[in-house]
């Protein structure tokens, strides 16, 4: 008996037979005598892809020959399957009907093609579709091989223990090794005991898996090569439009050169009535037509002292020998003659650590270091004479005056009274708040940058004292300006987009100029008189770091290695 019923979306499926609710409560059951009657389908059942048993107590056991629910491509014409709309009501209904195990089959005597008939001699269950695969793969009466020889007669699963114990194959677990041992279950145990080859398991196991990771690194190295491979091939094409690319663009490099040529020599021709011009006018002011002229100052670099490893992080001029000392984060200390030879007289070593301070006093060099020591030099024979352990930090900053010597650190100033070539520690300045980076001492006064300090709510990195003003540059790209006598801050000056690190002065009797050194690779040249940048240098590749003057010269050192040399 078979009917269809319509699906939501408009197809066809054939019928869910009623089925006793006692009978569904049971995952399996046992075939009756009456199992042997035949299984035959109809042209109609083919198309509906639904096979009903013919007996009325099999009705609802069915075998489908085309499911989509168990399969993924089609058992008739093997194409893959597509769940257009699930239709999950009916796929739970068809899960629950009861079906042959299909090693309870077989084909039907008739030979009609498609027609099955029970085998009694087969697996005896009927199972539910939806556990139909769990019990197949179990079931007693699957079909299987001997593992030890082809040639043993086929089995049934439930015979397969008992043929392994009487089976007269059996061969030697390291015959792939060239064990020829075939026997029976008892002679098998006995043989291992006495096999050559049981001894060396271990080691051949080893070697198989060595081998086995050989043949995975031989394969991806295929594909590493055939990727290559391909590769090679696209950077060829690429680089044969590059070629292409690079003829079309010589041939517009030929076409802009003439044009180029041209402009240039109309530039030339430009410069030279402004140079025409520009002398007319020096001869007029010269002359005192257009009243009395003070050229600006423009400063220019000279020079380069290249030498050493590091970053330069301080400098120091001793006037009266023309001598430039340098430190530098490769520990070191260079002495460079600025006078005569413009060369590195001496190299001196000492410290552990990077040379952050210099300063001098007399015919001594005082240097701080990172590894919280300063040394003693003697500036004529350029030699080490001590060594004081002075903080239990870095000393960042050293300056000199009236006989003594000034140490800054991390939130401590010290005092050392300069006896010979010793220090004898004074006294030491404490209740500061962080790092003490720069120290000026003018006159009568010690000044110190550190955080928040000189009233300024940033970090003061440098420090420099004119005839009239205190000058401090900070963390926040600022320079800020106080009147000496007054202690107001009376200008703030703005240009550098990097921490100012350092600041010198230059002062004659006509003018006074600050130089600042920042982060951002420049130098300025700041005008005291009208508090206005006059001029900016740029020609280090590095943050400027540390600033020394002498005799109208200007010197800077930078994190790119290099001392520079600059003069009107």
């Amino acid at each position: 008996m078979q009917t269809k019923m319509e699906a939501s979306f408009g197809s066809t499926f054939p019928a869910v037979p009623q089925v006793a609710k006692a009978e569904t409560n049971y995952k399996q059951h046992r075939r009756t005598p009456s199992s042997s009657s035949t299984l035959t389908y109809s042209a109609r059942d083919d198309d509906d892809g639904m096979v009903i048993t013919t007996p009325s107590f099999f009705k609802t056991h069915t075998f489908c020959r085309r499911c989509a629910l168990t399969s993924e491509k089609c058992p008739v014409d093997n194409s893959k399957l597509t769940v257009v709309v699930n239709n999950i009501a009916v796929a739970e209904q068809i899960g629950e009907l009861f079906i042959h195990c299909k090693y309870g089959c077989r084909p039907a005597t008739s030979g009609k093609p498609g027609a099955f008939e029970v085998d009694p001699l087969g697996c005896p269950f009927t199972i539910k579709l939806i556990t139909r695969k769990d019990h197949e793969v179990s079931c007693d009466y699957r079909p299987v091989r001997c593992p030890n020889n082809p040639n043993c007669p086929p089995l049934l699963t439930m015979n397969l223990e008992a043929h392994l114990k009487e089976c007269e194959h059996i061969k030697c677990p390291h015959s792939k090794y060239g064990c020829t041992f075939i026997g029976n279950q008892d002679t098998y145990e006995t043989h291992l005991e006495v096999c050559k080859f049981e001894g060396l398991k271990e080691f051949l196991q080893q070697t198989d898996d060595r081998f086995h990771e050989m043949q995975v690194t031989l394969a991806q190295k295929d594909q590493d090569i055939s990727f290559l491979r391909s590769m090679l091939g696209k950077l060829s094409e690429k680089l044969d439009q590059l070629e292409k690319n690079l003829e079309l663009k010589f041939d517009v490099l030929d076409e802009n050169q003439s044009k180029l040529s041209e402009d240039l020599m109309e530039f030339r021709r430009d410069a030279s009535m402004l140079n025409d011009e520009l002398s007319h006018i020096n001869a007029r002011l010269n002359m005192g037509i257009l009243g009395s002229y003070d050229p600006q100052q423009i400063f220019k670099c000279k020079g380069t002292f290249v030498g050493h490893q590091g970053p330069v992080w301080c400098l120091c001029v001793y006037s009266t020998g023309d001598l430039l000392f340098s430190g530098s984060s490769d520990k070191s200390i260079k002495v460079w003659d600025t006078c005569t030879t413009y060369k590195c007289q001496k190299t001196l070593e000492g410290h552990d650590g990077i040379v952050l301070a210099l300063c001098i006093q007399g015919n001594k060099l005082y240097s701080g270091s990172a590894d919280c020591t300063i040394i003693v030099w003697d500036i004529q024979t350029l030699q080490k004479v001590n060594t004081i352990r002075a903080h239990d930090n870095p000393v960042c900053t050293l300056v000199s005056s009236h006989n003594m010597l000034f140490s800054g650190s991390l939130k401590a100033i010290k005092v050392w009274d300069i006896v010979g070539t010793e220090l004898k520690l004074k006294k030491e300045l404490t209740g500061l708040n962080h790092w003490v980076r720069a120290l000026v001492a003018s006159q009568n006064h010690l000044y110190s940058g550190s955080y928040q300090t000189i009233k300024v709510r940033s970090s003061v990195y440098s420090i420099a004292v004119t005839n009239h003003h205190i000058v401090c540059g900070t963390y926040e790209n600022l320079i800020h300006v106080w009147d000496i006598e007054s202690k107001e801050q009376v200008r703030t000056l703005t240009g550098h987009v990097g921490t100012v690190y350092a600041l010198a002065v230059i002062s004659t009797p006509d003018q006074t100029k600050v130089f600042s050194a920042s982060y951002d690779r420049s130098l300025r040249v700041w005008s005291m008189d009208n508090m206005i940048c006059t001029q900016t240098l740029l020609r280090h590749q590095g943050s400027v770091t540390a600033l020394a003057v002498s005799r109208g010269r200007l010197f800077s050192g930078a994190v790119d290695s290099t001392v520079k040399v600059w003069t009107c």
